[in-house]
């Protein structure tokens, strides 16, 4: 059994075998994490939280990868939450993302962590809040969360993340998917990356066209659309100097808070509905009077919404 507050002096002390145990509680859920993450809470609130995103196919490891290594190179401590999919079937996930940052592997100043969806939807596990709190309390400045290959409507990394990149690649679709609502919706910046490929450029147009037809409101931000090649490096610089402008101006617009505050709404419901759902799920009771609620529904005897005032009155 771990300890808890031994393993939390130690990973906040540096110790990373303490600090992947700490997340490993997380991930399991276990009942000892409100009790650590009531202890580190004075500890957080410091981390760049940096959310990448697409479709899977466009690169995002190799870029977390290449992104890693721009920021160590500037002394900064990061760490990767890489989220994999679940298998629907066996409950299995590859964890795979580690695979493509094996270059960081032995820097004591970066740290990686693979997590298993679990099912859960938006293209992060449902455990990512208080693993960001960990690493925030933890001394990392940058915390990079690289989502599961997502769809258009797909988009809990907005909810987390102070800064969301989205990255497109050629081939991936036209002009019409580009001006489709939802993931796109959230970028703070738009990365075209393999732009060595052909039609590079015509994503660079649709997604021009497709913020020519939104607004920015005066002394907002609008999405830089940077072109790059992961693989070589080309176009990441630029890829860094716009996160970076992006952070004073979440800092300077008071945006930072906003986001932070939204944050933790957001959270704070998540939370509330899993506990009511826990306690729906432990109640014999419930269960037995849910069955007969179900059974009235079905025949048509009670309407849906009164079913489920009864139960939360009960």
């Amino acid at each position: 059994m771990v300890k808890t507050h031994s393993e939390l002096d130690r990973a906040l002390s540096g110790d990373t075998r303490a600090l992947a145990r700490l997340l490993s509680l997380v991930e399991d859920g276990s009942p000892r994490v409100r009790e650590v993450i009531k202890d580190l809470l004075p500890r957080t609130g410091h981390a760049r939280i940096i959310g990448l995103t697409g479709a899977p196919g466009v690169g995002k490891s190799t870029m977390t990868a290449a992104l890693v290594g721009a920021f160590r190179a500037s002394g900064r401590r990061v760490a990767v939450l890489a989220v994999d999919p679940t298998s629907p079937f066996t409950g299995g996930a590859l964890l795979g993302d580690r695979i493509r940052m094996q270059e960081h592997a032995t820097d004591e100043a970066v740290f990686i962590r693979s997590m298993a969806s679990r099912g859960h939807l938006g293209g992060l596990a449902a455990a990512t809040p208080q693993a960001i709190r960990v690493l925030d309390a933890a001394g990392f400045e940058l915390i990079i969360i690289e989502t599961v290959g997502v769809g258009q409507a797909e988009v809990a990394i907005a909810s987390l993340a102070d800064s969301v990149a989205v990255l497109l690649a050629p081939g991936m679709g036209d002009a019409v998917q580009a001006a489709k609502a939802g993931i796109l919706e959230v970028a703070d910046l738009f990365i075209v990356n393999k732009a060595d490929k052909p039609d590079a450029q015509q994503v660079v147009r649709d997604l021009r066209g497709m913020l020519a037809l939104g607004t920015t409101e005066p002394g907002g931000w609008k999405p830089p659309i940077i072109t790059t090649t992961a693989t070589t490096g080309e176009g990441l610089a630029e890829v860094v100097t716009q996160l970076d402008a992006h952070w004073d101006w979440l800092a300077e617009s008071g945006e930072l808070t906003r986001r932070r505050h939204a944050r933790a709404r957001e959270e704070i419901t998540a939370l509330a509905f899993a506990a009511l759902r826990a306690r729906l799920a432990s109640s014999s009771v419930t269960r037995a009077g849910l069955d007969d609620l179900a059974a009235r529904v079905a025949d048509g005897t009670l309407d849906p919404f009164q079913a489920a005032e009864d139960i939360l009155d009960g």
